[in-house]
This record gives structure tokens, sequence and C-alpha cells, in this order.
């Protein structure tokens, strides 16, 4: 079956409705996107079981591994910093708190954070030059060699190196990854799919926190060495499996080799079919948008993410969640075996495994959001997500404030730790899912790749700020550091209900749209009911059934 749309029809359908007569036997879909409401309610379906389909989610695996890696880090850190093993080791002064604080603390955390800037200016080009494959491929070798040398380590200055150096290679991987998984993935599974891939970090963090509550009670470096090795595992995935990877059809077409490019997205979008009519849709989409001489062709040139209004809401909005992505009170997560120290646990493998149990929930808070992408929306989730973080967080806060540190009511501790892993759970339903899938989507291709080497950028340095103060404002003024993000929290709310439009329903070059109106935020959650009719021929037609108004959150 083949789609039809005349190319005055959507002048007609915003000048003329009333000009549209809708037969009774009409299918109606209600679409923020009428043209892909279109494709996707007729000609043949890509089933989420089909054998092409089970492919794809194996080829989106693979990506998968760059997150993960990024997991360990966070999670395993957290973890290991609170073994006095690894403390009395490296000399680090902080036990009494229930882990490393203070500045020697502040520069192994931060350090990671150094490396990650650093990968920026190259980033963004390996992945435009040798393609997203090569970037991930890139990007997860320099993790291995950054795993080994951690893991080897017999001084803090190896530590430090090795350190800098995993944030270089997850640097480049967080710019290669989600921007191929946002590609390769169809537009009515991308939420799911990329918000999928940002949920893999609790992968790592699960078998990390998991595997230090036994070599926590190991009395020698393996306690703490043998976590920090894993990492190896999921990078060495990433960089042998790489190369087999289908590239992205997008960057195919980009530097000119359409057949490839066609046949990809036919067979991972259209069930083999290059006559399907989201492939069409999608294969005019890309034609039109991709050029072949932009900015993605001129390592140095970073321009297309400013020259036009266009270009600098789409940067606003992946900076916004760079930062508030990291932010949001999610910073704690390194300290995690301070804030239960703060909250009366007094025994190590007691803060360990609390640190294991929060993984878990905030994992499962993390698939659920992801589950529920592609239904509420990304705005919804971003806004009330940052609204229950701050509210669980003054919870945490109030109960450490009067009960934690005297330890005289253990049920107020108990509830300053029940909230502590609420928080984990609401800031992963929102804030995991996103921060893959947000500023990939409000990119476009041409700086696909250079943004979201910029957004790696803005959330090392907001990730920086994290590691670096925390320790100290956690030493010196404890429990009280927690208001910081309370107060921001608020903020946020504020700057994402006027600014963050709505890009679910959309292919990704139909959210140019979006951004060329004069009030994105409107038009983003504009939706439209249309009547898919069937004509002569076999031909399939569009008709407005009604527009309607739109709610702002």
């Amino acid at each position: 079956m083949s789609t039809h749309a005349p190319e005055s029809s959507a002048m007609d359908e915003k000048e003329h409705p009333e000009h549209q007569t809708v037969p009774d036997n009409a299918k109606i879909v209600e679409a923020v996107n009428t043209d892909l409401a279109l494709a996707l309610a007729t000609g043949p379906h890509l089933s989420p079981f089909s054998l092409r389909s089970i492919q794809l989610y194996l080829i989106l695996l693979v990506a998968f591994m760059g997150s993960l890696a990024n997991g360990f880090d966070g999670s395993v850190m957290s973890a290991v910093n609170g073994m006095h093993q690894y403390l009395d080791y490296f000399g680090i002064t902080g036990q009494d708190a229930g882990g490393g604080v203070g500045s020697t603390t502040a520069i192994i955390f931060g350090i990671y954070s150094i490396g990650s800037i650093v990968a920026v200016p190259v980033a963004g080009p390996i992945a435009d030059r040798i393609g997203r494959r090569g970037g991930m491929f890139t990007g997860g070798l320099i993790i291995i060699i950054g795993s080994i040398v951690v893991t080897t380590a017999k001084d803090v200055s190896a530590l430090l190196g090795g350190r800098f150096v995993l944030g270089l290679g997850v640097g480049i991987v967080q710019t290669a990854s989600p921007s191929y998984v946002v590609e390769m993935a169809p537009p009515q599974w991308r939420g799911r799919l990329t918000g999928l891939f940002n949920t893999f970090y609790y992968a790592g963090s699960i078998l990390c926190t998991g595997i230090t509550i036994a070599t926590g009670r190991i009395e020698s470096t393996r306690s703490w060495r043998a976590p920090l090795a894993i990492q190896i595992v999921a990078a060495g995935i990433l960089t042998i499996f790489a190369w087999f990877l289908p590239e992205s059809p997008r960057w195919l077409l980009s530097v000119g080799r359409k057949e490839e490019a066609l046949h990809i997205l036919a067979r991972y979008h259209g069930n083999d079919d290059p006559n399907a009519p989201l492939v069409q849709l999608e294969w005019k989409e890309f034609e039109e948008s991709i050029k072949l001489n932009a900015s993605d062709k001129r390592w140095w040139d970073y321009s297309e993410l400013v020259n036009t209004r266009n270009a600098r809401y789409r940067t606003f909005l992946m900076l916004l969640m760079a930062f508030f992505g990291q932010w949001s009170g999610n910073g704690l997560g390194y300290f995690l075996t301070i804030l239960f120290a703060n909250a009366g646990v007094n025994t190590q493998n007691a803060r360990l495994t609390l640190n294991f149990v929060n993984t878990l929930v905030s994992a499962a808070g993390a698939l659920i959001g992801t589950s529920l992408t592609d239904k509420v929306g990304r705005r919804k989730m971003w806004f009330w997500g940052t609204l229950g973080s701050a509210a669980t967080l003054t919870i945490v806060t109030g109960c450490t404030a009067k009960w934690g540190a005297a330890g005289s009511n253990p049920a107020g501790a108990n509830a300053a730790i029940a909230f502590i892993f609420l928080f984990g759970f609401v800031y992963s339903l929102a804030y995991t899912p996103l921060q893959a899938l947000y500023p990939a989507e409000v990119l476009d291709y041409n700086t696909r790749a250079k943004g979201m080497a910029m957004y790696a950028l803005a959330v090392a340095c907001a990730s920086f700020v994290n590691t670096y103060a925390g320790p100290i404002a956690l030493q010196r003024i404890t429990w009280r550091y927690y208001c910081v993000y309370i107060g921001w929290d608020l903020f946020e709310c504020v700057v994402i209900w006027f600014c963050v439009v709505e890009t679910r329903g959309r292919t990704l070059e139909e959210l140019d749209e979006i951004f060329q109106d004069p009030h994105p935020v409107r038009a983003s959650l504009r939706k439209r009911k249309v009547a898919v009719v069937a004509e002569d021929g076999g031909a399939v037609q569009a008709i407005p059934v009604k527009e309607e108004g739109s709610e702002l959150a």
C-alpha cells in the first residue's frame, strides 16, 4: 500500500479545514504530527517481536555497554570510598564520616570530570569523521586502558591518572553511543529504546555495588581492586563488537553512501521493505535535512550550534538537561555511604548493603520511567520528576537534621534512609531515561555529534562541581549541604515549565517545525486529530478533523 499526501495538504489543513469532508468510516488518529501518524497507521508494521526487531535490540545492546561502563564509575567509587581498606591504603582521611571526605577525595573524584572535559574537542569530530561505531570503539578502548591503570594503582598519582583516562574514554563514548541509539531507533520506539540506553547505567551500578558487599569483607586491596576491574568487561564488549554493528543510516547518507543508508533504514525500520510508508517518510526527511557540506564535515566548526534562533534554542535545551541532570540532587550519589552515616548507620557493611539496595530501587525507577517516555512525554516526566526530587530531598534533610546525628530516634533515622531511597527512585524515573534521549533528540543531525560532545562537556563541568565541592561541603556543613539542591530543584521546575518543549510523537527531522515556531513550547504541545482515508487506487490521505488546545503540564 502506498501513501499519498499532496503538497498543498498541509496548507489546506491549516487555512481551510472546513473544506475537508471526513467519511463516517474513516479511522481517527490523534497526533502531534499528521505525517508520522499516517505512516504508522498504514502499510506494513514493524512488529516488536519480528526477527529484524530482535536483531535491532541486540545491536543496540552493544551500544548500551557505553552507558553500563559509565554506571560502573559512579556507583563503584561511592562504594569503594566507604571501604577502610581503600582509605587506609591511600592514606585518605574521613572514615569517621562514613567514607573519604576532604580535598584528596575531591581531587580523586573530580579528575574524572576533567578527563571528560578534555575529551570534548575530539569526541564530536571522531563520531562525525569515522562514524558512530568508530566513536564507540575509540572510547571503549580508552576506558579499558583507564580501568587497568586504576585497578593496578599503587599510589594516589596512578589512581588520578587512571581516573583521568577513564573520564576521557567515557566522554567519547557518551558522545557516540547516544547519537547512535537515537538515530537507529524507529521514531515510534525512540523514547523507550534511547531511555533504556541510560537505564543501563544501573546495570553497571547493581553489579558493582553488589560485588562490593562481598569484597568489602576482604582485608586486602582485592576488596577495592576487584570492583574497579569489572569496568573492563562492558568496555571490552563495546570495543570488540562495535565494528560488527550496522552504521547509522543518517551518518551514511551524510557521507554520500545513499544505497547503504537506505538498505539499513529499510531493514530495521521497515522490516526489509524500502517502500514501507515510515521508511519513505524518513528517507524523504533525511534527504531534505542532512547536508553533505555542513559543519559536521569540518572538525573545528561548531558554529551551527548557535548561528540561528532555531539552533540556539536547541542548544539551550541540551544544556538545560546537562546541568539540571547533574544538579538535581544526584550529585549526592557519589557520597551515599556518607549520607547513610549522617542518617545514623554506623557500620561499613551496613552502609555498603544500603548502597546496593538504593541502586536496586533507583534501577526500578529508571525502568518504569523508560516505559513511560513514549506515553507520558518528556516534558511532564521532567517537571514532575524534578518537583518530586525536591520534595523527597526536603524530607531527607529534615529527618537527618532532627535524628541522624544524635541517633536518638532509630525510627527517624530509618525514615531518612527510606526517603534517600525514594529520592533515588523519583530522580531515576525522570532523569535516567531523559539524560540520553532528550539532548540527542533536540539536536539536529548536522550538529548532533558535536552537540553531544558539548553536552558531555557541560555534564563534566556540572559533575566536577558535585564531586569536588561535595566532599568538602559534607565535611564542613554535613547535612545542610542538601538544602542547596532543594532550592536549585525548585528553580529548575520554573525553567522547565516555561522553556522545555515536548518531543514525543515526531521524527527527529520533524522537530524542526517546533523550533521554527515563534512559540516553541506551545507548538510542541499542540495536538491534531486526523482521519485516515483510503482513496481510489489504494492511496491513503490524512484529513484534519479537529485542532485542540493544549495544556502546559
